[in-house]
């Protein structure tokens, strides 16, 4: 099963759609197996994250910042904003696809686990996520 997720990122930052993966899954009736997702985008990336403390989102989105900071002079790329050559770095750097076991029909997440959109650009938008269960 293939089903494009479309998360709204409404600026930078880590934002979790666990729960829509969640039903993609269970809507696939897969029982064992796997799920994989692509970010169909060249300046946002996914992860997974810790989702029970805001505050590690923040010193990863504060250290990623720091990492790759905005109007570098080396950068040629800038005809769409100062934060777009960064973003495509950024995106770089993290991933743009994720595997995820499916364990008796749930995602075999730990504890404190989330599916996170990692949006690298400020005007942020609809984002298509690709998302496909199969075992």
């Amino acid at each position: 099963m293939v089903e494009t997720l479309v998360v709204r990122a409404a600026g930078p930052g880590l934002h979790e759609f666990t729960d829509e993966v969640e039903r993609v899954v269970r809507a696939s009736g897969c029982r064992d197996g796997l799920c994989t997702l692509f970010v169909q985008h060249t300046s946002a990336s996914l992860t997974v994250q810790e989702n029970a403390d805001p505050a590690a989102r923040r010193d990863l989105e504060a250290w990623l910042a720091r990492l790759v900071p905005e109007d570098d002079p080396l950068y040629t790329h800038t005809q769409e904003g100062p934060d777009d050559m960064p973003a495509h770095i950024k995106a770089a750097l993290t991933t743009t696809s994720l595997s995820v076991p499916v364990l008796d029909g749930r995602l075999a997440l730990g504890t404190w686990q989330g599916i996170f959109l990692w949006e690298h650009r400020r005007g942020g938008g609809a984002r298509h996520v690709a998302v496909h269960v199969g075992g």
